[in-house]
This record gives C-alpha cells, structure tokens and sequence, in this order.
C-alpha cells in the first residue's frame, strides 16, 4: 500500500529544506523523508564515548549518530544525518565564490555568479547572515588578520547563519552565540539558524510534514503516473513506499549518488538513468592540517568555530581559501596532547588500514583513547591555547567516480596524483601561515600515511548540463528523461567552488525549486 503526495522530498539539508519550504509556499502537499532524527538544541551529543549517539553506523542496530564518517577508496568524507542535514553541524559560513568559478564548460550557461545573485540574496535574507561583529573580542580572529598581513593575503570575516544579538526563526530556549566553538558538534544554544529552525519550521507551519528516521532505499516509476519511493522506517523496522508525482531527490551528494546508482544498478528499477551517474564528484579542494606552538596565545576556543577567510587568488587559475577551524576547549586539549604527525607513509600497509580505520576509530572514542587529552604528550605537542587547526578549500579537478561496490557506496579517485599542484600551493600556504605565526605546521593525520584527504564539501555526481548525453540533470534540476524526478542538493555542482560552497548549493536548490513549483503550472 502507498499514499501519494504532491511532492516528496528526500532528505531535508539546503537542498531538502529549500524545496520544501517553496512547495509548501506555493500551497502542495509535501512530505519530506529524512533518513536521521530531529534535534532540539539540548539534545546533540557531547559524550565522544557514545559512539552510537555520535556516529553513523548501523542504524539497524541503533547506531544512528549525528555524524557519517565515510573511509572510501579514494578519499574520506565527513556528512550529517539529522533534520537539516548539514546545517546542524556546519560552520555557518556564508558567501559567494569567485566569477571565474562559473567559467568552467562544465557549468551549463545559464549559471553565472549574476545570474545566481537573486538566489543568494533570497539565502542570505532567510538565514539572517552576518558577519562576526568587530567590537566582539576573539584573539584567534586578530591572529589571523595579522598574519594575513604580514603574508600579502586579502583576508575577510565572511558572513555566517549566526544569531550574533538574536536567533532566526522559532525555538523554545534559544540564546544568541555564546563564542563557544561549537557550531559544528550542534549548537546547544541554538544560535545557529539551522536549517530544523529556519525553513523547515516555516514549512511545516504551512502544513509540510517532516519524517524522521526514514531511509530511502530506491525509487521506481508508480503504474500511474509519478514515482515511487521505497524506504525504511527504522523506528517501525518497516519497509513502506510512497508516490510523489514530483520527486526531488536532496539526500546530500553521497546519498543522493548512491539511493540513484542503487536504483540504476542494484535494484534495477530505473535502469535508464543516464550514464553519467556518479561521474564528476568534487571534494571542493579540502585539505586538512594543524598549526602548533605559535608564539602568541590564540584562545582557540572562543567565537565560532571559524572567523575569517585568507583568498590565495594568483595560483594559476587553482585559487582557493585557508581559513583556521578550531574547537571547544576540551577538543583543543585532546588534539594538542596528540601532536603532530610524523610526514611519512605505511606503504604497503596503507590500504589495508585505510579500510580498517572506522573501526579503530570507533574503538578509540569507546575506550577513551581518542577522547580525553593522553597521559603524556606525542611529539609536536604544544599548549592546546597556542595550538589551531588549519583548512585550505581549493578548486580540485572533479575527477572522481562514486559507484556500488557489494552493494555500497565507494569511490574511484587517485586524488594524490590528479591534483598534485593544487595540493602543493595549498601546503606551502599553509606552511606559510604556520611561520607568520611563529608557529609549526603538520599535515592531517590521514594524508601522511595514507595520501587521502578528508573533505566536508562533497560535490558532483548527478552534474547539471544541457546536454541529455552529458550530465544526470538538466538546467531545471530534472533527471535527463525522467520527467518530475529532480535532484537538487550539492550532487548536481558540475565542479568544485574553491572555497565554501553552501551559498552556492543553496542558490542553486532555490533556482532548481523555482522550477519545480512553476512545472505544477
């Protein structure tokens, strides 16, 4: 048995969220799947030992935690589940890329910086961004500005969904930013305009339902018309369907490629998607390191997690930012107490580990390995107050493939060696901040041994283009012959941004939304 719904939306991150609140506006009927479970701000986990409460994993079993920490062949990921997907452990940070981004032949011509301007505007009005306010004192912010200075670079505090005097959007108990470092473990004040807060409150109030705990598993065509969706319910360890005569698919880049690949490949019930299918994914150019011992106190842990932004424009066409993430004050005293990694490689024990390492992190959060500061200091360490993390978001070359490998989402990528240039500049900048600020610099721990990098901006694999034989979806965010299924979240990015993308995918879920709702007409 199914219901049928004006629309079902898969997934309620930027992309979710977006569509839903603008079918709601437009008076449909909407039904929003979201595989996590709603948070209210008390409620995000704090006990790093209760992996089951912090990760993702076996969610049969119960272990349905606010992060996804996915070790893929080609590179390591990190997702959110929960109402509002990403934004309940996102920085916050708002602003728009570079023009030349939208140069590149991958993006289809409609889509300009110019063109995109009144869908970012609409982002920024409805989260309320704003940038840190000067006269609010956070060492870590003068630090970096300095050695901006000291370095040539154009630095800038960009605007962020934070709630600096007031919060945006309904919520019992919520309080302005209390400069915790908290913004990406889940905001406990709910200063944060996330997205539960913001449009999924406003479209709920106009009748939009949200399910929680409901994993997708696949879709098919309905016999009258529109499209089935298959899914879990986890708390009735029930498989159910529902028919939305518009479907958009918002499941984030690696849910959104998999639930499609899954439906091409595995279970075969749309077996005409286009071929493209998973080509083109992005890791926006992350690349992770740390910067301890520096010569001044940077009191890491108050303000947000991030403040600035440093532009490194003149890389040949390869620009990209550094900014300098950092975290509460217990997260700063375990990281600093566990040094700074040695830059050498396991060789041919590499990949074996690699495979191994969710669960021997899962193992070291449970014992308490990884989460309180260790006993005596690895070398490297410095006092947690003059320690940061440091983050470069560069313009990689979107050369990946997710595909199904026994039935799970995997990746082919040799990232190492398909932007090697990128990832020297982007080291060098990063060893260059270190030093302005008298300080020393190591890689992440999963690139030295491993030659994999981490990224938190996912992208690409159900590329827009105009052109059915290149691309998953078109200018409107419709599959390629598959009329009234949409996708519309950061898959659909046929490049990487070079610096935080989520204006750019929200500005985009909102142009693809647009359409949506005028394809009802």
């Amino acid at each position: 048995m199914s219901t049928t719904h004006d629309a079902v939306v898969i997934g309620s991150g930027f992309g979710g969220a977006i569509a839903a609140l603008r079918l709601a506006e437009a008076g449909h009927e909407v039904l929003v799947l979201e595989r996590g479970r709603r948070y209210r701000p008390q409620d995000f986990p704090r006990d790093v030992r209760d992996t089951d409460a912090l990760l993702w994993r076996r969610p049969e079993r119960g272990g349905r935690g606010l992060f996804d920490l996915r070790f893929l062949s080609g590179i390591a990921t990190a997702t959110a589940a929960g109402v509002g997907g990403g934004s309940l452990v996102y920085a916050g940070i708002h602003y728009r890329p570079q023009a030349k981004v939208f140069e590149d032949p991958r993006w289809p011509a409609p889509f300009t910086l110019d063109s995109l301007g009144p869908y970012y505007d609409r982002v920024a009005a409805d989260l309320g961004v704003a940038p840190l306010p000067a006269g609010i004192q956070v060492p870590k912010r003068d630090a970096f500005h300095l050695a901006g200075k000291a370095l040539g670079r154009r630095t800038e505090d960009p605007p962020m969904a934070i709630g600096w005097d007031r919060v945006q959007g309904p919520g019992e108990g919520r309080r302005p930013c209390q400069l915790c470092a908290e913004c990406e473990y889940g905001c406990t004040h709910g200063a944060k305009s996330s997205l539960d807060l913001t449009h999924l409150a406003r479209a709920e109030a106009m009748g939009a339902r949200v399910r929680a705990g409901c994993q997708v598993s696949h879709l098919a065509a309905a016999p009258g018309g529109g499209w089935e969706v298959h899914y879990r319910d986890l708390d009735a360890r029930q498989d159910k369907v529902v028919v939305g005569r518009r479907v958009v698919v918002a499941a984030g880049t690696l849910g959104s490629n998999e639930l499609l690949l899954r439906s091409r490949d595995l279970v075969r019930s749309l077996p005409k998607l286009p071929a493209d299918l998973g080509r083109g994914y992005s890791g926006n150019g992350d690349f992770l390191g740390n910067i301890q011992n520096v010569t001044l106190p940077l009191e890491p842990w108050r303000g947000p997690d991030v403040t600035s932004i440093m532009w490194h424009e003149d890389d040949e066409g390869q620009g990209f930012v550094v900014a300098t993430p950092t975290f509460n004050q217990a997260v700063m005293e375990v990281l600093a107490s566990h040094g700074q990694p040695p830059a050498r490689r396991l060789g041919p024990l590499g990949p074996p580990l690699w495979r191994r390492l969710p669960g021997l992190l899962s193992a070291g959060l449970r014992s308490g390995l990884l989460a309180r500061p260790l006993a005596r200091t690895m070398p490297g360490a410095g006092a947690a107050e003059r320690m940061t993390t440091v983050f470069a978001i560069g313009r990689d070359n979107a050369g990946g493939r997710l595909l199904l490998r026994r039935g799970k989402l995997d990746m082919v990528w040799d990232y190492a060696r398909e932007n090697r240039a990128l990832i020297l500049r982007q080291r060098e900048a990063m060893q260059a901040l270190a030093q302005a600020y008298g300080g020393s610099y190591a890689d992440f721990p999963t690139w030295g041994p491993f030659q994999r990098t981490l990224t938190v901006h996912n992208l690409g694999g159900c590329a827009l283009s105009s052109d059915p034989q290149r691309g998953v979806v078109g200018v409107d965010g419709q599959v390629h012959g598959h009329p009234g299924l949409y996708v519309a979240d950061g898959s659909v990015i046929p490049t990487s941004i070079g610096s935080h993308p989520v204006s750019t995918i929200s500005a985009v879920a909102e142009w693809i939304a647009e359409r949506v709702v005028a394809s009802f007409a």
